[in-house]
């Protein structure tokens, strides 16, 4: 780190749980971030405030007016534009020294594969089943920490699988690809505006925790938020031997 860098990240290096050692990590660390919306949005922010060396951000869709009454990293100025080249202006005008990797397409298949095994960790604030089951496919054939979040309503919900470790469960684990899981979308149910915000700051600690090796992660646990009654409590989750996704790692 030069001066401008020790400077910058002043208050993480004070942490002694951090220092420059840890510092040193996150600016080496290359997260895999998909979607650039209520949830990914304010993540990014931290990471790359944070001094996140690289963000590979994917995203297919373009900015609508009604995306900016909650996803806080676009602004009336970018309706129109690309999402990942949104977020990737407004990132850099906050570190111009974060290298942003705007993907503007939903990613899948080899290519998703390719990008989740190419980085370090991976941040799914996706919004729907099919694109959580391809990531966490992915996660667990690359051994690559996956730090999920999801939100509706008032209601939000965040789990790390941190399938570096033999005992880690899974996304399918707790929702296995074959079972009856009813679709929610923002569009139709609406959401609360600081829902997403608190999720997706909770993944982008969880992401830091896990560069850093501080703490102890949410690996194992699913933390449930009801917003309406700010009521929090976690839930244990087991590896299940016989999953279809990750049985036979």
């Amino acid at each position: 780190m030069d001066d401008e860098q020790l400077l910058r990240y002043s208050r993480h290096i004070l942490l002694p749980e951090i220092g420059i050692e840890g510092q040193q990590r996150l600016l080496d660390a290359h997260v895999l971030m998909i979607g650039a919306g209520g949830l990914g949005s304010p993540a990014a922010l931290y990471l790359a405030s944070a001094g996140v060396g690289t963000l590979t951000i994917c995203d297919g869709d373009s900015v609508d007016l009604t995306n900016l009454q909650r996803q806080i990293v676009h602004r009336e100025s970018a309706v129109g534009q690309t999402k990942v080249e949104s977020a990737r202006d407004t990132l850099l005008a906050i570190n111009r020294r974060v290298n942003i990797n705007p993907v503007n397409e939903r990613v899948e298949g080899q290519r998703l594969a390719q990008l989740v095994a190419a980085a370090d960790i991976v941040l799914d604030g996706s919004d729907n089943f099919a694109t959580r089951h391809a990531v966490n496919r992915a996660c667990v054939a690359a051994r690559k920490p996956l730090v999920s979040g999801a939100g509706i309503r008032f209601d939000g919900q965040l789990a790390v699988f941190d399938l570096r470790r033999a005992d880690a469960p899974c996304y399918a684990c707790l929702f296995p690809e074959s079972g009856e899981t009813e679709e929610m979308r923002c569009a139709v149910m609406g959401v609360f505006a600081p829902l997403v915000g608190i999720i997706g700051a909770m993944q982008a600690a969880e992401t830091l925790k896990l560069l850093a090796g501080i703490g102890e992660s949410l690996n194992g646990r699913l933390l449930l938020l009801d917003a309406l009654n700010m009521d929090v409590r976690t839930v244990k989750l087991q590896r299940d031997p016989g999953c279809a996704v990750c049985g036979g790692r």
